[in-house]
């Protein structure tokens, strides 16, 4: 009877959730800091413990997050005996939506319409077309960069909504299907919906033909600062960045560079490499960018989604089916 231990706090009808998968498994819930982990096979939690000499037992690690980029050094990462699985997918849908208002937002100039309103003014006429004149967002470009259950879910809303012609890089073009958990009726499972396929080397030429540019890519070694001053000045004038990825993916000196000099239009940056952000971050001065302070993904529903995930993946390996949202280490994800 493998015992399956939680350390979230899950409450009893997703605990419940997981113990209807078989009679032959044990579930329990207890802080993480407290629990007893000697008799543990199978582990849902944050952050696993670092000390593996308490888990002896411990054969897989079911994450309550969808990158690892911060469990790199963590001994449950380095010992690849232990199977590593996370919750990509999970909150794709409400990330795509985030990164669609923030595109909306920016091309239908709201920002600046919340600081008209904070004047308490009303714009003379004659400067109103200038002020408030929008970017067509029917038709335009799409640039993704990172092509999992984030943009794929974006993909679908661009062309099904607005008609966008979408560019998407991933690391390998010609792996098109997404292995990964995705929610029903969302993403583009199959890989069917970009209009060209390019890989990193070929990132400048997705940067020069896009008019939004939205970052979903995962932090790796070779993702680290991919964006830098020099892909920025490949981009148009007009064109608008999103970051819904990971912060250290791109250079934010640059980014608060480029934005300054109206190298491009505007962005929208969820993410950061410090966060938070130290005092008097660049791009906070910038009246041409929306800062948000990391809650693209936040999901009212994530832990009872979370759940239905973990129970399909404990169906999986009572089955020894192959589990969703397996992290390759290699790759970094």
């Amino acid at each position: 009877m493998p015992n399956v231990l939680v350390t979230m706090r899950f409450n009893e009808g997703q605990l419940n959730r997981l113990r209807a998968v078989s009679p032959d498994l044990r579930v329990t819930c207890e802080d993480a800091e407290q629990a007893d982990y000697s008799t543990t096979d199978i582990l849902y939690a944050g952050m696993p413990p670092r000390d593996l000499a308490r888990a002896p037992e411990l054969k897989w690690v079911q994450l309550h997050m969808a990158g690892v980029n911060a469990l790199h050094d963590h001994p449950v990462y380095t010992d690849s005996a232990t199977i590593l699985t996370t919750t990509s997918g999970v909150h794709g849908p409400t990330i795509a939506e985030y990164a669609i208002t923030m595109l909306l937002a920016l091309a239908h100039r709201v920002p600046r319409m919340v600081e008209w309103k904070a004047r308490g003014a009303w714009p003379p006429d004659e400067q109103r077309w200038a002020l408030f004149v929008p970017t067509e967002v029917r038709g335009a470009v799409l640039g993704i960069i990172g092509y999992g259950s984030i943009g794929r879910e974006l993909a679908r809303i661009a062309k099904s909504a607005f008609g966008m012609t979408v560019l998407a890089c991933k690391r390998d073009p010609s792996l098109r299907a997404d292995p990964g958990y995705h929610l029903p009726g969302t993403g583009d499972p199959e890989g069917a919906l970009p209009d060209e396929w390019l890989a990193p080397e070929k990132l400048t030429t997705l940067l020069a033909k896009s008019d939004i540019v939205v970052m979903c890519a995962p932090l790796t070694p070779e993702t680290h600062a991919m964006i830098g001053a020099r892909e920025l000045e490949t981009m148009k004038p007009s064109a608008y960045f999103i970051n819904v990825g990971r912060g250290a993916t791109v250079d934010e000196t640059a980014l608060a560079q480029a934005l300054r000099d109206n190298r491009i239009a505007g962005a929208a940056v969820d993410v950061f490499a410090q966060e938070p952000p130290p005092a008097g971050h660049p791009l906070y001065a910038l009246d041409n960018v929306i800062v948000s302070p990391h809650v693209s993904g936040f999901l009212p529903s994530y832990d009872d989604k979370c759940a239905e995930l973990f129970a399909e993946n404990l169906r999986r390996y009572l089955a020894g089916q192959p589990l969703l949202n397996l992290v390759d280490r290699a790759r970094g994800y």
